[in-house]
């Protein structure tokens, strides 16, 4: 017999910084703005659903 579980559409997200080159998991529905802990540039923005990455996706994270 078959299972059907429903799979959440939101991941957590491994990014890299364009300007200091620091990894980071950041969530890629975030309901605020996510800056780098090191240089404190902006990784993504909220727009009321999935968030705009402005950086660079390393690996989608399950």
């Amino acid at each position: 017999m078959v299972e059907y579980t429903q799979r959440p559409k939101s991941r957590f997200l491994r990014v890299k910084c364009n300007d200091c080159e620091n990894e980071q998991i950041i969530f890629g529905s975030a309901s605020r703005k996510i800056t780098c802990v090191v240089c404190g540039r902006t990784l993504a923005e909220p727009t009321g659903g999935k968030s705009t990455i402005t950086t660079h996706i390393l690996e989608v994270l399950e």
